[in-house]
């Protein structure tokens, strides 16, 4: 188990420790929540770059002192030469998963950076961007041991991933993957993070950066623009929320599956969980999460496409309806819909004031679609490759729009004064691990390090599999997953204790008293400090 941190001056959680020391180290010298989140932002991105990078996408989630929750879109949209012609010209029936036609779509999580340094300084940040990024700065220029869960991480359609330009001479040595404990420098990436941190975060965008980023994106024919980047903006939105009996807790708007993640707490809470133990348990948590899936596969596409108001299925009527279609004996058929993969990271801050940040960073697949730009040492993501190359399908591909996004952070606030944030990593597995993290926390009682330590379960179809299943970290007991088989679940084990395909999860809690406790998986390479 990872140790639990606990301070009254702040608490950072991450999957890397070099990311939880950046944050701690900001926190202790001063800086808030926001400021420490954007410091860890950027150190993850160059010590974790098989889950994430600057050149994919952010969603926050901010709990001011005030009790304001704010939420930040820092989406990405495709390209404007992005158009289902484009893929079909070229005589694709999907988009590629990796490679340069991978790469559809302005990325836009460093203008997430931005905007939440304009709220830390409205906060009374204080803090520059040239001490904020200085963790990552010296990372990348000097290099660093690769993490066991990098050294680990085989790219899916391996292949593919080491024809993209760029990839090999970055991550690779005479053919191989970097193994853990081998030394990563990735010198052109340090020259851009200095040089925004000097510049300002609109330069990815709009100035040196986003000119060399751009001219490497046309160079290798990917279909993103100059003007691509420049009108990208990440956006302050209205979160969404669920009132649950004791607490009310946040979470991201479309595209992304922030809502799918609330209608699965709000199922639970009504399904009255007594134990983690068993499979009532299990059951309750897969039955929960294929109502939501439906939800899901309806609602979460480009936010100005949503048929609807998110907020109409969050309603206890809404959650009621969707209750009576669960049986608590017999599993249902796996919805008919997309199955998702994606990795990324999430990560926590709450300071001394109470200011609470739940952060996700991504890049879709692990390292994106494997492009890695000459100039910039930018890794692009693929998260365009969740568009659609059917005209008819609720994500289908135009320039312009937003793709379905597995990523989104979840806040909570408790009627006791409690302040929680927490996530993971996971695809469509989000959702699932954060049920039963909050569920084993808030309604069961365990502590913060029990909560991420104890065995989980994943809901769909993992990577090179035909068959959806219920798959389980084999710390189960054997008589309770034979009592899901009879359910009418199809069970398999993962094949670890503790698989990263679980996820790799997080949590802070605030306590109304001041005192912030927090955790971070023992699945990860990472841990939560306190200043």
């Amino acid at each position: 188990m990872s140790e639990t941190a606990v301070s009254t001056r702040g608490v950072a959680s991450a999957p890397h420790a070099a990311a939880a020391e950046t944050g701690r180290a900001i926190l202790a010298e001063g800086g808030n929540a926001l400021e420490a989140m954007v410091g860890m932002a950027a150190t993850i991105a160059v010590v974790y770059p098989h889950m994430n990078s600057i050149g994919g996408d952010g969603f926050w989630l901010v709990r001011e002192p005030s009790g304001e929750v704010r939420y930040i879109e820092a989406c990405c949209v495709a390209g404007s030469r992005a158009t289902i012609a484009f893929y079909r010209d070229r005589g694709h029936d999907a988009i590629p998963a990796r490679g340069a036609l991978s790469a559809l779509s302005a990325p836009c999580a460093v203008d997430g950076w931005r905007v939440a340094l304009e709220l830390a300084k409205a906060g009374g940040g204080r803090l520059p961007p040239q001490v904020l990024l200085s963790d990552a700065v010296r990372f990348a220029r000097e290099g660093f041991a690769v993490s066991p869960c990098q050294g680990r991480t085989l790219p899916k359609s391996y292949d593919d991933a080491v024809r993209a330009p760029g990839f090999a001479e970055t991550f690779m040595r005479e053919g191989r993957m970097l193994e853990a404990g081998e030394t990563l420098v990735q010198a052109r990436l340090a020259d851009t993070l200095e040089h925004l941190s000097r510049a300002g975060f609109r330069d990815f965008f709009d100035g040196d950066v986003g000119r060399e980023i751009a001219a490497d994106l046309d160079r290798i024919g990917a279909p993103v623009s100059r003007e691509d980047l420049s009108a990208r903006r990440a956006r302050l939105r209205p979160p969404l929320e669920i009132r649950l009996k004791d607490a009310t807790v946040y979470n991201s708007q479309p595209p992304t599956q922030g809502l799918c993640s609330l209608v699965i707490l709000g199922l639970l809470e009504r399904l009255g969980l007594r134990s983690d133990e068993g499979a009532a348990f299990v059951h309750a948590c897969a039955e929960a999460t294929k109502r939501a899936f439906r939800v899901r596969d309806r609602m979460c596409v480009d936010f100005d496409r949503v048929p609807g108001d998110p907020l109409d299925f969050l309603t206890p009527q809404a959650i009621e309806a969707e209750l009576d279609a669960i049986d608590l004996a017999r599993a249902a058929p796996y919805p008919e819909a997309r199955s998702v993969e994606g990795d990324t990271i999430w990560m926590g801050a709450i300071d001394g004031e109470g200011r609470a940040v739940s952060y996700i960073q991504s890049i879709y697949w692990e390292y994106g679609s494997a492009c890695v730009l000459p100039a910039t040492g930018v890794l692009m993501q693929n998260r365009g490759a969740a568009f659609s190359l059917d005209p008819e399908h609720p994500n289908a591909l135009a320039p312009g729009r937003q793709p379905f996004h597995t990523l989104n952070p979840p806040l909570a606030v408790f009627d006791d004064g409690r302040t929680m944030v927490y996530g993971t990593m996971g695809g469509e597995g989000q959702p699932q691990t954060q049920a039963q993290i909050f569920a084993r926390h808030a309604w069961l009682g365990r502590s913060i390090e029990q909560t991420l330590a104890a065995p989980r379960v994943r809901l769909g179809r993992s990577w090179g599999e035909e068959e959806t299943s219920l798959k389980y970290e084999p710390r189960f007991d054997g008589e309770e997953i034979d009592r899901l088989a009879r359910m009418g679940h199809e069970v398999a084990p993962f094949d670890e204790a503790f698989s990263d395909e679980a996820g790799h999860a997080g949590m802070i809690v605030r306590h109304a008293d001041g005192r912030i406790e927090g955790g971070h998986d023992p699945r990860a390479d990472g841990g939560a400090l306190g200043v």
